[in-house]
């Protein structure tokens, strides 16, 4: 039997399991870097499967490898299952880690007949903390050839397109005093916060169309007669690249700076987890997965769905670094898109069903495709030789 048609009847035979597991997930969600069951449930599932599993990688509780085959091409198929705050799972993670497990298994059976080694990586707290990237400053990539994953939403495409991002915590500090008795013997930390939001309002003029500012305000005083005197904001900046991000960060910092010097109080910036660089997919392995896709009977965008819209991922530093993909799924959800409460329900769906192993069979005949492939091995092989 071929090795496509093996990898195939290993995941379809898995399904129930799969779903299972994708459903679990969703029904206890749980934020970056506390996914303890979670990443455990993955875990389980692919050790259970007969791959090898290291817990805890990384030095990150809720980071895991899983590894099966021995040949000299690494392929690493990435797992995210962290949720958001107040709707849990709006992004499909659960998809996301039930897929990479089909992938995985179905991988697993014919890795050592196609001379790979498939890499399952749980990779935590997507969602701000950026758990791939200190998997990739701290080893947890080493030694891959290519890495892919899939990710659920509203549009059908074979390269997502993905944008650079940073994200910060911002505190003022003032003084507080009785709002009525004694308002001028305080320093006003909301009044920091509320010129800082109008200057980036402001500025939003003159930065470019591609750049994007959001935020939210965390904590904004404590009593209505008292000064406020610490408020927090939350904010996120976007660019089409970690080059042209650098740029528009300097003056976004400004913002909150002006914020602090017009009202005499001090201000702290903290970076809420390192910067996200854009996604650039790899030619070859974003051409075998489209191929891959409409054998499996999904119709990609323009062909149909909406237009695709941007997002950011921290996939997009581990594309910089490896040669990558990250597609994504439709669950034809439209004008349902993620991060909204009814996405979470779009994501234990049996459309979302269906994309968990439309995604693992995907991933898994991309990578025997390239590790079939003479052209393409060798390229990916000969880049990892020169560093």
């Amino acid at each position: 039997m071929d090795p496509r048609t093996t990898a195939r009847d290993r995941i379809e035979a898995s399904r129930d399991a799969l779903v299972d597991l994708s459903h679990r997930i969703h029904a206890m969600p749980e934020l970056g870097f506390e996914e303890t069951e979670s990443a455990a449930m993955v875990a389980d599932a692919l050790e259970l499967a007969g791959l090898r599993v290291e817990r805890g990688i990384s030095d990150l509780p809720t980071a895991f490898s899983a590894r099966a085959g021995s040949g000299p091409l690494r392929i690493a198929i990435c797992a995210e299952y962290d949720a958001l705050p107040s709707v849990g799972h709006a992004c499909g993670h659960n998809v996301i880690a039930a897929a990479a497990v089909g992938a995985g298994i179905g991988l697993a059976a014919v890795a050592d007949a196609i001379g790979v080694e498939v890499v399952v990586l749980g990779t935590p707290s997507e969602e701000g903390g950026g758990g791939k990237i200190l998997m990739l400053e701290r080893g947890g990539f080493d030694g891959v050839h290519a890495a892919m994953m899939v990710h659920p939403t509203f549009f059908e495409i074979a390269d997502f397109p993905m944008i650079a991002a940073g994200h910060v915590m911002v505190t003022f500090r003032g003084r507080p005093a009785h709002a009525a008795q004694a308002p001028h013997l305080g320093v006003n930390a909301a009044d920091a916060l509320v010129v800082a939001q109008v200057a980036l309002g402001l500025l939003r003029q003159q930065l470019p169309p591609s750049i994007k500012a959001h935020g939210v305000v965390r904590r904004g005083g404590d009593a209505i007669n008292i000064i406020p005197h610490e408020t927090t904001m939350e904010y996120m900046f976007r660019a089409p690249t970690i080059g042209e991000l650098e740029g528009a960060k300097a003056r976004i910092l400004a913002c909150f700076e002006a914020g602090a010097i017009a009202t005499g109080c001090e201000v702290e910036i903290v970076p809420a987890g390192p910067d996200y660089a854009e996604v650039r997919s790899d030619p070859d392995l974003v051409a075998a997965w489209e191929r891959n896709a409409r054998a499996l009977g999904r119709r990609l965008w323009p062909e149909a769905g909406p237009q695709p819209a941007a997002a950011s991922t921290d996939m997009g530093n581990v594309s910089l670094a490896i040669p990558s993909i990250h597609p994504g799924l439709s669950l034809d959800c439209y004008p349902i898109v993620n991060h909204q409460p009814e996405f979470t329900a779009a994501a234990a769906t049996e459309i979302a069903d269906r994309a968990i192993l439309d995604g693992a069979i995907g991933m898994a005949w991309t990578a025997i495709d390239v590790a079939t492939d003479p052209a393409v091995r060798e390229r990916l092989l000969a880049r990892a030789a020169h560093g």
